[in-house]
């Protein structure tokens, strides 16, 4: 006799919902499912599962759950509360340690939310369980899980004062059609031959995967060194007094192939600090911002710190930060080395300059950079890495085959009772964004067709801004699935948070998810729990109208009024029926822009915000921002 992995310990049932619980057990065994007062009895079938249905429960507990059949299982910590999946790529996946939240982990002291996180699973065929848990909230539990997910999360519980458990079930680099199912993707006469090739690939080569597992095996046997151990701390080269031969000058932060070392080993990096009389003796906080792919950190010749890539498979872009203990802290110099080990790809310092500081760790005064020059020595050369030159086949292990991780990943939860779905997703599919426009609302509508909840909410994040900033207007991939994104909201019960003011230049990951999850928390609190006067969305697009050489551009959510943030309105660019879009001129006047050019003295169209990484400022008076939009319907990327 077996249960669900969902149905364990701490586990909660999402409030007010008749709830589905099953298992397994001996084929026409009666199991009796009792928890909080509910009753439900199942028959298990010719494969051994059954499902039970409860009554729905109000919010509370500790409950326990008995399941009787063959066996008897007690389930115990049961609450009833909220219960929100979060699925999508790397930006749902990203974990609060490595966010612009991290330091609130030591905080995540919530007994009442429950944890429970999807392990990666790519496999063809549609599966029936997964292999987790569900975990209270806490320090520990807190600081690997979805940044994104735990700060909705963690303000849905304060504002509705009930238990709340959050499904995490994502994978990062992944694109939309493998979320969605078989059945979902036929359909559609333009999605269709998704799963038509998939199914002939998979016929063609049957032995595919395993081909490329024995050769990826052997490459990374020949390939890819092991650390040769530390010999650089033997000689001396984290003291705070070291011979200069053979040390040379490099510029961080910066990838050490960028200066010209092209190849993958291990490096040294020193650099002395002068440090004000009035920190000697107190605890500092050393921050180094991202280092890959594995870092040993000293202070005046102490190991401070240390990530690997076997204690973190994304140790390689999180960023360092690590206490100095007082005792080590002196006035006046100080010495900082870093050992850095990377055995292929990039190597080195991958975060920002404003990253790599050294400040007392209450954080009360103006830290000391530590960008600039730095010494540096080699300890081990390795070489250049060649690629394995081979691309991973679709089918098994391969998370971007289409219906892959719906059927490994999402068809395993189903039907377990939840409230809703926040969902960051769409940097896989910028290449294919008039698609999107089709897939992602057949997604959401598999979704919610298979979980048979009705139309519950799906909330979703528009990218955020990503590459840099360009110096004229252009047509732009990542805008148009923007667009497709927005599109979606013709659905029932749908939201958008926009991103599209905390991306970052040069990372795809922003680490800025308190305000995602913030804009996510509003569009819930104001849609599903009915928060009245609650404003959850930045101007929209409404309409235009020519007035002369002008375009009056009509908003609605507007909360009052249009705010251009920091003064003058930025991001408009206007255009005549030459389709060449120039800058424009934009004023605010009542809940319209108005937005004019001399260069253009008979507009047609007007966009905003259309970019990888636009220069924008419109707001509402709620401090939303507003959503990227265009008139015209021309031909894009």
């Amino acid at each position: 006799m077996k249960l669900s992995a969902l149905f364990c310990d701490h586990m909660i049932f999402q409030r007010n919902q008749v709830t589905s619980v099953w298992g397994w057990d001996t084929p026409g065994t009666e199991v009796t499912v009792s928890v909080a007062g509910g009753r439900g009895m199942a028959r298990a079938g010719v494969d051994g599962k059954w499902l039970a249905k409860l009554p729905s429960m109000p919010a509370g507990g500790p409950h326990e759950m008995t399941v009787a059949g063959t066996e008897t299982i007690v389930v115990r910590d049961v609450m009833v509360g909220e219960v929100w999946l979060a699925s999508g790529q790397s930006n749902m996946e990203f974990p609060l340690s490595q966010s612009n939240s991290a330091h609130e982990a030591k905080d995540a002291i919530y007994t009442n939310i429950r944890l429970f996180t999807v392990p990666r699973a790519a496999e063809v065929d549609v599966q029936t369980d997964v292999n987790s848990s569900w975990v209270v909230c806490s320090p520990e539990t807190a600081s690997p899980f979805s940044a994104v997910a735990y700060l909705f999360g963690r303000e849905l519980h304060r504002r509705l004062g009930v238990p709340v458990g959050l499904i995490h079930t994502s994978w990062g680099g992944t694109i939309a059609e493998a979320w969605t199912s078989r059945s979902a993707l036929k359909s559609q006469p333009t999605l269709s031959s998704m799963v038509d090739d998939y199914e002939r690939f998979l016929a063609d080569n049957p032995g595919a995967t395993e081909e490329y597992e024995a050769k990826l095996k052997v490459w990374r046997q020949e390939a890819i060194k092991s650390d040769p151990g530390n010999t650089g701390h033997a000689k001396g080269w984290a003291a705070e007094e070291v011979a200069d031969d053979g040390w040379a000058q490099m510029e961080l932060p910066r990838y050490w192939q960028s200066a010209g070392h092209n190849y993958s080993g291990v490096f040294w990096f020193r650099r002395e600090v002068d440090v004000p009389a009035v920190w000697a003796g107190r605890d500092l906080m050393l921050s180094l911002g991202a280092v890959d792919k594995a870092d040993t950190t000293y202070f005046n010749n102490v190991q401070v710190g240390s990530l690997t890539m076997e204690q973190d498979p994304n140790a390689w872009c999180t960023p360092r930060v690590y206490t100095v203990p007082g005792k080590l802290v002196k006035a006046g110099r100080n010495v900082v080395a870093v050992r850095v080990f990377s055995n292929m790809n990039a190597g080195g310092f991958g975060g920002k300059a404003q990253e790599m500081t050294l400040s007392p760790a209450a954080q009360e005064e103006m830290p000391l950079s530590l960008a600039g020059d730095w010494q540096f020595k080699v300890e081990a050369n390795f070489g250049l890495i060649q690629p394995l030159g081979l691309q991973m086949p679709l089918g098994k292990g391969n998370a971007n085959s289409p219906t892959i991780l719906y059927n490994s990943m999402i068809s395993p939860l189903i039907p377990f009772g939840i409230a809703g779905t926040i969902w960051y997703q769409g940097e896989s599919n910028v290449d294919r964004a008039y698609q999107y426009r089709t897939l992602f609302p057949t997604m959401i509508r598999n979704w919610r067709q298979d979980w048979g909840l009705g139309d519950f909410p799906f909330l979703f994040v528009q990218i955020a801004n990503y590459y840099p900033v360009k110096e004229q207007p252009v047509r732009s991939e990542w805008a148009e699935l923007r667009e497709a994104q927005a599109m979606t909201l013709s659905l029932p019960n749908t939201s958008q948070a926009v991103a599209i003011d905390i991306g970052e230049a040069f990372d795809i990951h922003p680490k800025n998810k308190q305000d995602v999850a913030t804009r996510l928390a509003l569009a819930a609190l104001a849609k599903t729990y009915g928060f009245a006067g609650l404003v959850y969305s930045g101007p929209m697009y409404e309409s235009c109208c020519v007035e002369g050489s002008a375009v009056r551009v009509k908003f609605a959510d507007t909360a009052g009024g249009l705010v251009a943030k920091g003064g003058t309105l930025k991001g408009f660019a206007i255009a005549g029926a030459d389709h060449q879009f120039v800058w424009a001129d934009a004023r605010i006047e009542g809940q319209t822009v108005v937005v004019s050019s001399p260069a253009v003295t008979a507009p047609v169209a007007v966009r905003y915000a259309w970019a990888e990484n636009p220069v924008c400022n419109l707001y509402n008076t709620s401090d939303l921002p507003a959503c990227p939009f265009r008139t015209d319907d021309w031909n894009g990327v």
